[in-house]
């Protein structure tokens, strides 16, 4: 049923703590709840959660998807392995596609990354 379908969700997501700053993944999913795209991409093979900059619903979420790769794929991250979804770019420019293609979109400009950031602030804190 989900392949039969194109409506969805296109969601950019980023984990500082894994990737850095400026590291976005730009993927999409079928899921009715599409969080638990997200928690399943937070687990075991990154050491801290996603944060969700935009999940957006749409009528056509490969289209979307799609078209958001292939104008920002000059900053793509792996240029061999297409099926990898992650950017080197800044979210306003993400953004910026997001609107051109699909109209205004709401998101969170700052990750959380509470787990990045309290580990950090534990490091501090032994390092004292």
């Amino acid at each position: 049923m989900a392949q039969l379908t194109k409506q969805g969700h296109v969601y950019i997501i980023s984990n500082i703590g894994s990737f850095g700053e400026d590291v976005f993944k730009i993927g999409m999913t079928r899921r009715l709840e599409p969080m638990d795209r997200v928690k399943e991409l937070s687990g075991a093979s990154v050491p801290f959660d996603f944060d969700v900059h935009a999940m957006i619903s749409c009528d056509d979420a490969p289209a979307l998807e799609k078209t958001l790769h292939d104008s920002l794929e000059k900053y793509r991250i792996n240029r061999i392995n297409l099926r990898k979804e992650f950017f080197r770019v800044k979210l306003e420019k993400i953004i910026n596609e997001v609107e051109r293609h699909h109209g205004q979109v709401e998101y969170v400009a700052d990750p959380a990354a509470l787990q990045y950031l309290q580990s950090l602030e534990y490091a501090e804190n032994e390092a004292a």
